[in-house]
């Protein structure tokens, strides 16, 4: 592995300073940027455009405790019992005690939770919840609304500075394993000096053929971190969303997802026979735990015709869905469907990773100086299976509770040495794009949603031949450092699951007698 994906030195980078950086412009990294001190400069960096990421993405809202009849304990057994009891506990408290804290500075910053006609806030039922907890806002453009307001708190922070179309490649470390800076790509090399560093680059979805994940997704954070010395946990732990829209046109690309709150408001899974084929598979049928609904959905296009199920909630009135669900309506009439009169296609797509880089509840790393929070962050708190709309949470809890921890640090800007050594080049040509849809591939057939021993071993050489070519390539692109990152992601996720023998959550091993 690769110690660092640029092969220049140092003095040839153009040089910045900052007390904090921070990679990924989602919810998390918004966050944390609002909740850090104004006395200390932060840097943030996205390498596309701020609304370009699956927090803008997220439809189905925030699961958090504020009606009356719903408690704390009931919302952290529903976490736990979705993680198939892998949870950290102290990690499920600490985001549902001190969700509501955040949710109604939301609210004071002026997001607009969804209400009824006297002005109380919406909630709604999802998947592996026992109570109505869900905030939306706009229907099902949650994560686009909670973006708006905190880029637009942030722009107006004169100690922020959001930089766009800035690939960080890597988190720099000195002789002592402490963190220094970042190197970045723009138009040439950048080194920013800083001594604290949060990752909060989002997920990996772009290592699979079928996601819900936008194209930036390709795992850059828990790659570079992986390279700085950072613990990696949790790996085998994938989620699958039951429903992305089914299209050919989604292959190795984007999937839109259909969310989670349709199956909330009473749609229905139908396979090509007409049959409801959830009743009697889970006492919840439709509204089972993702992994449950996502398997079940796996196993009846395994074996029928149509390589896709139907989601129908037609029995609606138009009115309902198209206030209820504006993106999911107009997408799917662009798409040729009807949702009002007709069921929508649907088939399961990678959707979020609960394993990344390891933290304790202060967003803290193994490295000093480096923090995580958001999905590239593992704290525990969703176990092997993530609980519907409490990922939302976990950015704006995780994301203040990392600045938090900055704020409290001394500002220093001091870095020691930091050993480079000049990467021997083949020269030898790879077709970047054809080994990326390869590697798809490989995930798709031998790591996705049902696995054994056998095809996890044989996926995992597969992947790695990839990694190798690539070990002595010029990664003189962000497409080409994009996949060498995939290809480390990829390989974290086959020893992970390869590791775990038993099925659990997410995970599920066919060759798992027991289960």
């Amino acid at each position: 592995m690769r110690r660092y994906l640029f092969n220049t030195p140092f003095e040839e980078f153009d040089q910045h300073e900052a007390d904090v950086a921070i990679i990924g412009s989602g919810i998390a990294g918004l966050y944390a940027a609002y909740n850090i001190d104004e006395d200390k400069s932060c840097v943030i960096f996205t390498k596309d455009k701020t609304d370009v990421s699956s927090s803008s993405l997220a439809q189905g809202g925030i699961a958090v405790v504020l009606e009356s009849e719903d408690k704390f304990e009931y919302h952290f057994e529903d976490t736990v019992k979705a993680g198939a009891g892998h949870c950290d506990e102290a990690a499920v408290h600490t985001i549902v005690e001190e969700g509501p804290d955040d949710i109604n500075r939301l609210i004071d910053l002026g997001i607009n939770f969804d209400t009824d006609s006297e002005g109380h806030l919406k909630a709604t039922m999802e998947g592996g919840h026992g109570r109505r907890r869900i905030l939306h806002s706009g229907g099902d453009a949650t994560g686009k609304e909670i973006v708006r307001i905190l880029k637009q708190m942030v722009k107006e922070r004169s100690n922020v500075e959001l930089l766009q179309k800035y690939f960080v490649a890597d988190i720099i470390t000195d002789e002592n394993d402490k963190v220094c800076g970042v190197a970045a790509y723009n138009n040439g090399w950048h080194f920013f000096r800083t001594n604290h560093v949060i990752v909060a680059s989002g997920g990996i979805g772009q290592v699979y053929r079928y996601t819900t994940n936008p194209l930036v997704a390709t795992g850059d954070g828990i790659a570079m971190a992986k390279r700085a010395g950072a613990e990696i946990v949790d790996m085998e732990f994938v989620q699958f969303h039951p429903t992305g829209f089914y299209s050919s046109t989604n292959r190795n690309k984007q999937c839109f997802l259909i969310s989670e709150a349709v199956r909330g408001e009473g749609g229905l899974l139908y396979n090509d026979k007409g049959e409801r084929f959830m009743v009697g598979r889970h006492e919840r049928c439709e509204l089972a735990p993702r992994d449950i609904v996502a398997r079940e959905i796996y196993r009846e296009i395994e074996n029928q015709a149509s390589p896709y199920v139907n989601l129908d909630i037609s029995f609606k009135e138009r009115e309902f869905l198209e206030s209820r669900f504006p993106t999911i309506y107009n997408n799917c009439m662009v798409n040729g469907v009807d949702i009002a009169k007709e069921p929508i296609p649907v088939g399961p797509a990678q959707h979020y990773i609960m394993g990344g880089i390891k933290s304790d509840l202060d967003g803290r790393t193994n490295i000093e100086g480096l923090y995580t929070c958001g999905e590239a962050a593992c704290t525990g708190v969703h176990g092997a299976n993530r609980l519907a709309s409490n990922s939302t949470l976990e950015c704006l809890v995780f994301g203040r509770r990392a600045a938090q921890s900055i704020n409290s640090k001394p500002t220093r800007k001091g870095c020691g040495s930091v050993e480079f050594t000049r990467q021997n080049i083949s020269g030898e040509h790879i077709d970047l794009y054809e080994e990326s849809i390869n590697l798809k591939g490989i995930m798709v057939k031998y790591c996705g949603i049902l696995r054994s021993d056998k095809y996890l071993r044989l996926g995992f050489e597969k992947a790695h031949k990839i990694t190798q070519m690539l070990e002595e390539a010029e990664l003189s692109t962000v497409e080409a450092m994009e996949l060498y990152n995939m290809c480390l992601v990829s390989e974290e996720i086959f020893k992970a699951a390869i590791a775990r023998k038993k099925s659990m959550g997410a995970h599920y091993r066919e060759d798992d007698i027991d289960d």
